[in-house]
């Protein structure tokens, strides 16, 4: 074994001992720069929303027509959706409801996660949504059960 110490333990050129090195202290973000993602996000959401508002989805040509209705007749969990943001975007709740409950209540969850968004974010705080994998499953589950009941004669009122 080598009895030398090692180069860390070394005294320094004038004989003092190393000084320890540490990395620098994380600079904390200004509150504009926090809030900069938060902001965009609800900025593209007004954007799209905005959109969806001024042209509308009732009137065909203007968007694709969903490939599983086209082809199979069937509703997926997510038809009626932009008549849903546009039905929203008029202040129209009833008919949003209408054309697709799920994205109202879509609509409802996002605007609560972006409000804890930014407010953790006003904090210096991340966004965290640890939900474990039995909630992934459950909403997975209530997307499939909501595909299946408003393609069935019972559950047309869920239809678009």
């Amino acid at each position: 074994m080598d009895a030398s110490p090692s180069p860390a333990a070394a005294p320094g050129p004038h004989g003092h001992p190393p000084v320890p090195v540490f990395p620098p202290a994380p600079v904390p973000r200004s509150a504009v720069r926090r809030l900069a993602t938060p902001l965009g996000v609800m900025a593209a959401v007004v954007a799209a929303f905005g959109y969806v508002g001024a042209v509308d989805p009732n009137q065909p040509g203007h968007y694709p027509v969903c490939p599983l209705l086209r082809f199979t007749g069937l509703y997926c969990p997510g038809c009626g959706g932009l008549r849903s943001a546009h039905a929203v975007a008029h202040g129209d709740i009833a008919a949003a409801l209408g054309s697709n409950a799920l994205a109202v209540v879509g609509y409802a969850i996002f605007a609560v996660v972006w409000v804890v968004w930014m407010v953790r974010a006003s904090r210096g705080l991340p966004l965290r949504i640890n939900l474990p994998p039995v909630y992934w499953w459950g909403i997975g589950a209530v997307l499939l059960i909501f595909a299946v009941v408003r393609n069935l004669p019972f559950g047309s009122m869920l239809a678009p």
